[in-house]
């Protein structure tokens, strides 16, 4: 993890009234808070004040909604005649800043970046991001579905954080990883104090360890190297007898990004270019217009999204598309852990290395 770039303390009392002055000011707030349901569930939402904001819970949801919406509008078309008129929609957005972000829901976003500047900018997505400043929470949320620390990220990282907050004493130790995180201390002094209470800071974080010590042996690499071998194998199907296609791992994943764009008609001669999120899951996703599917079973689906994120995406960019939240394994109907599907195909390729000869004498 890099190291801060400034230290500051803030305690509880002047956290709200940090998110009272930034809400006073036009700046939307995003954090995590008790949704107006009867369940009492906890996810990402816009808050107005401290009181609204539950931090010693994990939210259900996904953080990267509010950088690709599930659904958004690109541009408005209409025609006349033979003429078509196109009015593009401003990507750009006022102030944002994220309020309690898990670390495993900021580290997305830089992995998400890498897809959104790729062959194409983004503009939607980087709009969106440049506006926002994220303030993330050192966790001890983690349950056994968890495992950042299997795909080399940890609970109190910074990975996409602009600041880092960790329990401290009557508040908060503040670190600073960006010009944007600098900036928000720079413009609200009167809520950040010098840094007190490191050692109970350390102390915090020494103890975040022990709830993912069952992730310290996952071995993503070796995954990915079964993966590559394996495209048509018995394995797939056979994880594929429990998944009901549903797409809700998906869903909730930080770093699952794909979309369709679809022109919906509005009234005669006028309709909305619309983003729309779509997930590998679903049948409908490969399907040709010719009717063929080159994955038309959920076996090939199943496969598809677990290469992805474990082989494919590290081959373009070198990196792992997911951060070890466990969500899906949370929101899965059907019981399905990617933690233990990563831990099983390691397994299987380790069981080739020890069937493969290393050489020797003749």
């Amino acid at each position: 993890m890099s190291e801060p770039s400034n230290l500051k303390h803030i305690d509880r009392a002047q956290l709200a009234g940090l998110v009272e002055a930034l809400a006073g000011a036009g700046t939307a707030v995003i954090a995590p808070a008790l949704r107006h349901d009867a369940r009492g569930t906890v996810g990402y939402r816009t808050v107005t004040t401290m009181a609204d904001v539950v931090l010693d819970k994990r939210p259900d949801n996904a953080l990267k909604s509010f950088f690709l919406p599930p659904t958004e509008p690109l541009l408005h078309y209409e025609r006349q005649g033979k003429d078509v008129t196109l009015t593009p929609v401003d990507p750009s957005i006022g102030p944002r800043v994220v309020l309690g972000a898990l670390p495993c829901d900021a580290a997305g976003l830089p992995i998400v970046d890498r897809v959104m500047d790729w062959d194409y900018r983004d503009e939607p997505w980087f709009g969106r991001r440049d506006a926002t400043t994220v303030i993330a929470l050192a966790c001890d949320k983690a349950d056994s579905a968890c495992f950042c620390t299997g795909v080399g990220l940890a609970p109190d990282g910074a990975s996409g954080s602009d600041l880092l907050l960790v329990p401290a004493g009557d508040g908060f130790l503040v670190e600073v990883y960006s010009d944007k995180g600098q900036a928000l201390v720079d413009l609200h002094p009167a809520f950040f104090g010098e840094p007190r209470d490191q050692e109970q800071a350390q102390a915090f974080r020494a103890g975040l360890g022990a709830a993912l010590s069952h992730a310290d042996g996952l071995d993503p690499a070796a995954a990915r190297a079964w993966i590559e071998g394996h495209f048509i194998d018995p394995a797939w199907p056979a994880l594929a007898l429990s998944c009901h296609g549903c797409g809700a791992c998906a869903m909730v994943c930080p770093t699952c990004h794909c979309f369709d764009i679809v022109d919906e008609q509005e009234g005669v001669a006028k309709g909305t270019r619309r983003r729309n999120q779509d997930y590998c899951q679903y049948g409908l996703f490969t399907l040709h217009g010719a009717g063929h599917n080159p994955r038309g079973d959920q076996g090939a689906r199943i496969r598809q999204r677990v290469s992805h994120k474990f082989a494919i995406y590290p081959d373009r960019f070198d990196a792992i598309l997911c951060t070890g939240c466990g969500r899906c394994s949370r929101a899965c109907a059907a019981g399905i852990d990617m933690f233990e599907v990563v831990e099983r195909l390691a397994g299987l390729q380790a069981d080739i290395d020890e069937e493969t000869p290393t050489g020797g004498d003749l």
